[in-house]
């Protein structure tokens, strides 16, 4: 998480009657105070007006608009930037989603913050804002940063409840939040999502339904078929997960346990079990339920229960095993930092420090900022 202050960066100032801003009519009102963007060195009392630029003074009103809501100068500031730049929705859109995809988290935030402070209303904007929190949740997630992938999964949570109250509905806050409950394993809201979003799709045309939307209701009825072949929605299985990942393991696999005397061909049960199983270092068990996953129906297709195989396969000697899995998994995924890093880890248990190196260094390349990979190389440069 960034603590900064970001409205430490601005100041304001009263800009004289005959300001002009280039290629536009807007008039300034000299009674309101205008946020400016400080460069090195600058304050309000030392500034020259003559070489202030129009991008510090955009700068400092997006900068307001994404972290002072209590502003009373907002919707000055508002038409303000929109009659100065009239493209700035779209340009700012067109970077925060260029940010998000290159995983820039910090510059990604600060612009969806932005874009959501210039146009609060904009459901589809607080759409967008809830998927960025969801991807940046997952890749924290993928580097173990398990406490700020809660964090941005609650912010994201947040936003999809947003977007969700909308007039008219957007069906697709109720497609990808329920993408977010199956990652949550809350299998009773994904289903009550993905039937919405098909009650709100039934009647829609093709042009209406845009990009994909036919697509969408198929893996949406799909997502519902499995939830209800597989008895997801069982008390069991929930309480299993809630009781397993807040570290209640034991009492989660007797609940898993129970669901699978009832549902014993559930891939999902197989792998819960291992999980608890593998978090109280039973390597041994937790493989067996890890194989027994992937003899279920659909679970030889998860990336996940390969690396959480492999990681039991190597604490029980079986390397040759772990590295069939984890190439595998990387198959399905090829860009997860975790199975990369076990695939580091596997080579230094073999012995092989230079294979294993590669691997923390392919790591880095993918996130530079990944800290265990970081910390694995540094210990074995202390070592030599």
């Amino acid at each position: 998480m960034n603590p900064a202050n970001h409205l430490d960066t601005v100041y304001f100032i009263k800009l004289p009657d005959d300001y002009r801003f280039a290629n536009s009519q807007f008039k300034l009102d000299p009674t309101v105070p205008i946020p400016v963007q400080k460069k090195d060195g600058d304050d309000s009392e030392t500034m020259n007006i003559s070489e202030l630029s129009q991008e510090q003074i955009l700068a400092g009103i997006l900068t307001v608009l994404a972290y002072d809501k209590s502003n009373e100068n907002l919707p000055y500031y508002r038409q303000m930037i929109e009659k100065i730049r009239p493209k700035i929705k779209v340009e700012l859109q067109e970077a925060a989603i260029l940010k998000t995809r290159n995983e820039e988290w910090e510059l990604a935030e600060e612009m969806w913050t932005a874009l959501h402070g210039l146009d609060p209303e904009n459901k589809n904007i607080i759409l967008n804002m809830a998927l960025f929190y969801d991807q940046r949740a997952d890749s924290y997630r993928k580097n173990s940063l398990h406490e700020d992938a809660d964090a941005y999964d609650a912010f994201a949570l947040t936003y999809y409840k947003d977007a969700m109250d909308s007039d008219p509905e957007i069906p697709d806050a109720f497609f990808n939040v329920g993408y977010y409950y199956l990652k949550k394993r809350n299998f009773s809201e994904a289903k009550w999502a993905f039937e919405s979003f098909l009650a709100l799709t039934t009647d829609a045309s093709e042009e209406e339904l845009g990009p994909n939307g036919n697509e969408k209701r198929e893996t949406a009825q799909d997502m519902l078929n499995k939830i209800s072949s597989r008895n997801l929605e069982d008390e069991h299985y929930h309480n299993a997960y809630e009781l397993i990942s807040s570290g209640q393991e034991e009492k989660g696999i007797n609940e898993i346990r129970r669901f699978i005397q009832e549902n014993p061909a559930v891939w999902n049960a197989w792998f819960l079990l291992g999980w608890g199983l593998r978090r109280l270092e039973r390597f041994s068990d937790a493989k067996q339920a890890f194989e027994k996953a992937r003899e279920c129906e659909g679970g030889d297709e998860n990336a996940d229960t390969l690396n959480e195989l492999a990681i039991c396969q190597m604490e029980t000697g079986d390397f040759n095993g772990a590295k069939e899995s984890l190439v595998d998994a990387l198959n399905m995924d090829p860009d997860n930092t975790k199975i990369i890093s076990n695939l580091g880890y596997l080579f230094l248990k073999m012995g092989n420090e230079a294979e294993a190196r590669k691997y923390f260094m392919t790591v880095l390349e993918i996130d530079p900022k990944d800290p265990i990979a970081s910390a694995q190389l540094k210990s074995m440069e202390q070592e030599i």
